[in-house]
């Protein structure tokens, strides 16, 4: 990959991160939440990214090394 192009994708990612966080601080400080609420809100993505991943790898039949064991 030439450096332009990394230096152009990890320059984006860096722009779109501090967007998220400043869009995130502008709608949480326009809300009167307490400081739990708003922490429930990164452990509720983690805990759907976590289930999704656990029920994929459980439900793929393809990926079930197991069914060949004899």
């Amino acid at each position: 990959m030439p450096l332009d192009r990394l230096v152009l994708i990890v320059f984006i990612v860096l722009i779109a991160a501090g967007a998220t966080i400043w869009l995130g601080a502008i709608i949480t400080a326009s809300f009167a939440l307490p400081f739990g609420a708003v922490a429930l809100l990164p452990a509720a993505l983690v805990a759907y990214v976590v289930f999704r991943v656990v029920a994929e790898r459980l439900g793929n039949s393809d990926d079930d090394h197991y069914d060949n064991l004899k």
